[in-house]
Parts: C-alpha cells; sequence; structure tokens
C-alpha cells in the first residue's frame, strides 16, 4: 500500500467539455434501469412469491 496523498485530480467530479462530452479521465457511470426493468423484476419477484404460496399449499 501507498502512504501518498491522492491525485485531487482523480477525486475531481467530471468536467463538461465544450463538445458536450465529458472530460478525458472523468469517472463514467451506467444509466439508471429503465421503468420497463423495474417493472420486469418486480414482476418476476410477485411470480416467484405466488410459486412459494402455491407450493406450499399444495404440498400441506
Amino acid at each position: 500500500m501507498s502512504d501518498r496523498e491522492p491525485d485531487p485530480a482523480e477525486a475531481a467530479a467530471p468536467v463538461p467539455s465544450a463538445d458536450g462530452g465529458v472530460a478525458p479521465g472523468a469517472r463514467q457511470y451506467e444509466p439508471a434501469p429503465g421503468v420497463g426493468r423495474l417493472l420486469i423484476w418486480i414482476l418476476l419477484f410477485v411470480l416467484a412469491a405466488v410459486a412459494v404460496v402455491l407450493g406450499g399449499v399444495y404440498f400441506t
């Protein structure tokens, strides 16, 4: 491990460039998931919960 101070340029927020992009070396993040993808995950969770409940009713 190194005891050096972190470079302030690495920790700085992204700086927009003149062409609307982001300056080189700036952190880039993945965009947030869309509403459709969130809805799919919710429906999958509900379907799994229903399967668990119906399986419990069937086996008792």
